[in-house]
């Protein structure tokens, strides 16, 4: 009687395989599936399905691998649905004998070997002493392993180290483990028989030889109800991990024809010996050190690797397990297995399974819904696919196999080729997968020329290098689903842009990029560079825009997407500039604190799109890019970086002017060849008798000093804006006498004059100015650029920029400046205050920031005259970061505790002076011109000695490869130069934007309003993440908060959707309650491995541990693996118990200490 009825006791994958043989052939279908298995895809794919593990005729519900296991439940289910046959598929029923007892007790055909063939075969032993007797060669090996452990031990010692213990009864890498000493062995075989007895419901175990360079090979045969028996050829399977095949070639590569031969012959003796019917697989190791091959074992089953010699041969050895149990004969027709003779090889078959494995967590198996995927087809590739689709949902409870890729064609080269494209195709989102560890795999040297054995992945690193794929597209919507629910921290409850007002659209610019002062720099070296600078009849003129104007009006929070959008057109516009300074000072912190944006890629595009202007940055002298003074060798290596990433023109300045704390960031410098503009910071007035601190002879020693300690270029750093025109007459023209080096001048426009100053230091023979463009110029920022440009059109000194362009320019940053009104200052024009306080134009909107925060918004009249009280306290010193923070955080906090001078300076009043001005008079910063006022140095140190080296001096170098080691411990993975120069001077805050980053993905793509404000329902974007990749986003809806407090947000990324679920925190809401994560830097901490449930808790709190004990068991995907202690100590808490649901990285031991 013809086969009508195939019933699958099995599930995903495989179940799909035989749904599909048995569809082609006409035969109906039945699938089972447990209750944790209600959504899995091969529940649909069959004609009929039924529910196992529950009901009224049980006891008790059975659990998600128990249901499949259960015999009773399988049989129910077959009678019930009339299936005159059952495909076991592999792992689970399939090697059971007791299973086809059953079906044949029930008249139900088994599609598989006999009973006692599997438990010849199945039983490793038996299938041991039947190769020894019928001569094929086998690796040493001992009997099932007695309880008695000394016995054990005997056998072992029998045997030699190392060797393997592997359940007799097991398959699939479980149960299967490499002992290389005496003393682990006890622990091993108990371990090895529990997991055994979970996993297969028998704890027989036993030892075998292991050799060390092996090679996995197999064959595959088919044997028939009429004795007849074929071999389909071999596989390679020598791509593993913890013994669990992860890809497998057909045929391997490494034979010749002799070797096929022998091989071949060995697996048709062991079927025929046994008369195999249905598929097998006679496993082998081949020794790659002598040739030699040693029979394993036999799978009585199909293989999750058939696919391989299915493409290969041409023969579907699924319908031919089916054809061979209706009773037809290898050979004819019917059987679909054609004789011996005329099996042959055609091409190459590669396959690769791709999993939920976390390559980067220790492969632990990942679960929950797959937000999006995305296949690869096409010409010689088949995918053999379980719950692998958009919406599928992962449990923990099964193994963690997705989809089998198979890749045919005629070459082992092309076929490996046709297999990393697809595995470059495939886009699967929301839970994590092994796809970048397959395409190293399959991509590595020693794969491509077949010198790997089974211990490739476990000796090969670099593997594990490259494991992450980037998925930006997630990230980034995690990020807009996020902003659109709970805004951005910054810009909430602040005014909005105005709703007409036109985006920003960067100007069209039909012309080349000409050669600029980038290349003149690159041609002449700095020295050379600076004589030409002297040697120029027109003002040189520098564009502020890109950093200190928008720092000075908008508190730095300009973003990168608008920057580098417009660098091009000044590179092509505007090439007369001397240079563009864009980077370093306060933006280099802010990018990364508020905008989670990386200041270096910032640097690199800038750099790209205007390859032909100098780039320049503000370098704090001593300070770096931060607030504090850093080792010497920690200043160089930032200086290093910051040349390397694109920084031609370093303006080192020292927030006191003291050269002595420049010299290092000089120094530095210099020997990156890059042009040094060493500065002088300009305060007071040198025009007022009365201050008679900072006069002319004041600043032309200065000018002195800097040019004997290395300077190009000389800056005159007018940060507030206090130098009057008629003063900067007489400072140029006494610093033109006092130095042959250009002198450069930065001024600011608090004032409302600060262009008739520049005016005047042109006329006194300055060689360069800074300016804003346009829209971005006036109040704190710098005077305009364009005006200037204006005033000097057809003088002698006219710097030759073209106004229109200028103009054209100015209207971007203008449509720009709009998307960041919540940042802007209330000062509505000018202020000659700036005369009183003498607060930098970055620190003025900066501090209004400040006192916003602490409720003093409306008493800034009285912050101002504080901050002028307090510097005259301090001794009236050069103001400019990071000294005019520390008289800023002086002045708020008199004006927030409402002192006066006279109470800060009283010696019976005490009080509790902000960290930073404690720092700065203990000489931290350094030394002013005549030292610290005495008795208030005294009061504010209390105690505490002061010193007058240089800071930097006192500091021992920093151990950088320590540093290093430390950073990328606590994120797991490597950090770049850039990102080290980024650690080294603000450690928390890098390590908080690089966690940041890692969640969000590069938001520096997503447009401004995007980044403040989300995206509204019906709203539609454009994201360009790279050159020529862009992702269309739309928000379709916004859900209800849960009962969790979470909000889902519906998105359509490039015409799929995708929905996102994110915390409603404006409500009050937070991430669902998550247990505490593991510090990896915590060495008391000891974490899950992965996830799964706690199946044993072995120790308490207080309890004295050894090395080596067990702590906890977890059980997940069918497999128990026991927490060790990891050394002696006392047990502070345990904070899981046994049932418990744990995900990888959860705390769940705790030492005490």
């Amino acid at each position: 009687m013809s086969i009508s009825k195939i019933l699958v006791a099995n599930r995903s994958e495989i179940a799909i395989r035989v749904f599909r043989a048995a569809n082609e052939l006409g035969i109906k279908t039945v699938a089972i599936w447990a209750e944790e298995d209600k959504l899995a895809l091969h529940r649909f794919k069959a004609d009929e399905s039924y529910q196992v593990g529950r009901g009224p005729h049980l006891e008790r519900d059975l659990g998600p691998i128990e249901s499949y296991l259960s015999i009773d439940e399988v049989i129910r289910v077959a009678k019930l649905s009339g299936a005159d046959a059952i495909h076991p598929g592999y792992g689970l029923l399939s090697e059971s004998p007791e299973f086809a007892d059953a079906c044949a007790e029930n008249g139900i055909i088994f599609i598989g070997p006999k009973p006692e063939t599997m438990r010849r075969l199945g039983n490793k032993v038996a299938a041991r002493n039947l190769a020894i007797e019928i001569g094929v060669p086998v690796v040493p090996a001992t009997e099932p392993l007695p309880d008695d452990m000394k016995e054990v031990e005997r056998l072992a010692d029998e045997v030699g180290y190392p060797i393997m213990l592997k359940a007799s009864w097991g398959g699939g890498g479980r149960g299967m483990r490499a002992i290389r000493a005496k003393e682990d062995l006890a622990r091993e075989v108990t371990e090895a028989k529990r997991e055994a007895k979970a996993a297969f419901g028998k704890d027989e175990v036993y030892l075998e030889k292991l050799i060390e360079r092996a090679r996995h090979v197999e064959v595959q045969v088919l044997g028939d109800t009429h004795g007849n028996a074929v071999h389909l050829f071999e596989r390679d399977c020598s791509i593993q991990r913890r013994n669990q095949k992860v890809v497998e070639r057909a045929p391997a590569p490494y034979l010749d024809a002799g070797q096929r031969e022998e091989l071949s012959g060995y697996a048709l003796k062991i079927a025929e010996a046994t008369n195999y019917i249905g598929a097998g697989t006679v496993e082998f190791l081949m020794d790659a050190d002598t040739g030699k091959f040693y029979f394993i074992e036999v799978n009585p089953r199909i293989q999750v690797e058939h696919t391989v010699s299915e493409e290969v041969t041409g023969i579907d050895i699924v319908k031919a397990q089916i054809h061979i149990l209706d009773g037809f004969a290898i050979g004819s027709p019917e059987s679909g297995v054609p004789a011996q003779a005329d099996i042959k090889l055609n091409g190459h078959a590669l396959q690769c399974r791709i999993t939920t494995e976390d390559p980067e967590q220790n492969f632990i198996p990942d679960y929950g819904r797959i937000t999006a995927y995305r296949g690869a087809t096409g010409f010689g590739i088949r995918l053999d696919g379980g719950t692998a689709y958009s919406g599928a949902v992962i449990t923990r409870f099964y193994d963690p196999l997705l989809e089998k890729v198979t890749a045919w064609a005629p070459t082992p080269e092309e076929t490996i080729q046709r297999m990393d494209r697809a595995l470059r195709e495939f886009r699967i989102r929301g839970v994590a997968t092994n796809l970048t560890f397959l395409e190293a795999i399959i991509t590595h040297p020693k794969f491509r020329d077949n010198s790997y054995t089974t211990k490739f992945i476990d000796n090969t690193p670099e593997l594990f290098t490259q494991v992450k794929r980037k998925d930006r597209a997630t990230k980034l919507l995690t990020y807009l689903a996020d902003v659109t629910v709970n805004g951005h921290p910054e810009t909430r409850d602040r005014p909005r842009p105005a709703e007409d007002a036109a985006p920003p659209r960067v100007p069209h610019v039909d012309l080349p990029v000409v050669d600029g002062t980038k290349q003149k720099l690159d041609e002449l070296g700095p020295e050379k560079f600076g004589e030409w600078m002297r040697a120029e009849k027109r003002v040189l003129m520098t564009d502020t825009t890109m950093r200190d104007g928008h720092q000075s009006l908008l508190a730095t929070r300009m973003r990168t997407d608008d920057i580098v959008k417009i660098a091009g057109t000044y590179a092509r516009a505007l090439p007369q500039l001397l240079s563009l300074e864009c980077w370093g000072g306060a933006t280099f912190d802010v990018a990364m604190r508020f905008l989670t944006e990386d200041p270096w890629e910032r640097l690199d595009k800038i750099r790209h799109n205007a390859p032909n202007l100098l780039l320049q940055m503000l370098l704090r002298g001593a300070n770096g890019v931060g607030y504090k003074n850093y080792p010497d060798n920690v200043v160089k290596y930032y200086v290093r970086q910051a040349a390397a990433g694109g920084i031609d023109l370093f303006r080192v300045f020292d927030c006191l002017n003291w050269v002595e704390n420049m010299r290092v960031s000089m120094d530095a410098v210099r020997e990156e060849n890059k042009l040094c503009e060493a500065t002088i910071c300009y305060t007071g007035d040198i025009l007022n008798s009365a201050r008679p601190k900072y006069d002319l002879k004041y600043y032309t020693d200065l000018a002195a000093e800097l040019e004997k300690a290395g300077a190009h270029i000389i800056a005159v750093k007018d940060m507030a804006g206090l130098l009057k025109p008629a003063a900067a007459t007489q400072l140029f023209k006494a610093l033109r006498d006092a130095t042959d080096l250009p002198i450069h001048f930065h001024t600011h426009d608090t004032s409302g004059i600060s262009a008739a100053t520049v005016l005047a230091a042109v006329d006194a023979g300055v060689d360069a100015v800074d300016a804003a463009m346009d829209a971005l110029s006036g109040n704190t920022s710098q005077p305009c650029l364009g005006s200037i440009v204006e005033a000097l059109r057809g003088h002698e000194r006219d710097p030759g920029l073209d106004p229109e362009w200028i103009r054209r320019i100015s209207f971007y940053w203008e449509a720009v400046r709009n998307q960041y009104a919540a940042f802007e200052s209330d000062l509505k024009g000018p202020a000659s205050e700036v005369y009183l306080h003498e607060m930098p134009g970055g620190q003025f909107t900066n501090l209004k920031e400040q006192a916003r925060s602490l409720g003093l918004e409306t008493r800034w009249h009285e912050v101002a005259q504080a901050y002028a009280d307090a510097n005259q306290m301090f001794g009236d010193i050069v103001k400019v970061t990071p000294s005019s923070k520390v008289v800023g955080d002086m002045a708020l906090m008199m004006v927030s505790q409402d002192l006066t001078v006279a109470d800060v300076e009283s010696p019976s009043k005490d009080v509790s002076f902000p960290d930073s001005v404690v720092s700065m008079m203990r000489g931290d910063l350094g030394q002013p011109p005549s030292g610290w006022p005495e008795d208030l140095q005294k009061k504010v140190l209390k105690g505490e000695k002061a010193y007058t080296d240089r800071p930097g001096s006192l500091l021992a170098d920093a151990d950088l490869d320590a540093e290093r080691k430390e950073i990328e411990t606590k994120l797991e993975r490597e950090v770049s130069d850039f990102e080290f120069a980024s650690y080294l001077m603000y450690p928390k805050v890098f390590t908080d934007y690089a966690v940041l980053s890692e969640t969000y993905g590069p938001v520096s793509t997503l447009p401004t309003p995007a980044y403040f404000y989300g995206l509204d329902v019906g709203d539609e974007m454009f994201i360009e993440i790279e050159q020529g990749k862009t992702l269309v986003v739309r928000n379709l809806a916004t859900g209800e908060t849960d009962d969790k407090g979470m909000v889902t947000v519906f998105f359509e990324l490039n015409g799929q959707p995708r929905r996102v679920k994110v915390p409603d925190r404006i409500h009050g809401a937070s991430a669902a309650a998550a247990r505490q994560k593991v510090d990896p830097t915590n060495e008391a901490h000891v974490g899950a491995p992965m996830p799964g449930v706690i199946s044993t808790v072995a120790v308490a709190g207080g309890q004295e541990v050894k090395a080596g004990d067990v702590l906890v068991s977890i059980e997940a995907m069918k497999m128990e693996t026991a927490i060790h202690a990891e050394r002696d100590g006392k047990i502070g808490d345990v904070l899981v118990k046994a049932g418990d649901q744990i995900d990888a990285k959860d705390l769940i031991v705790v030492y005490e200490g």
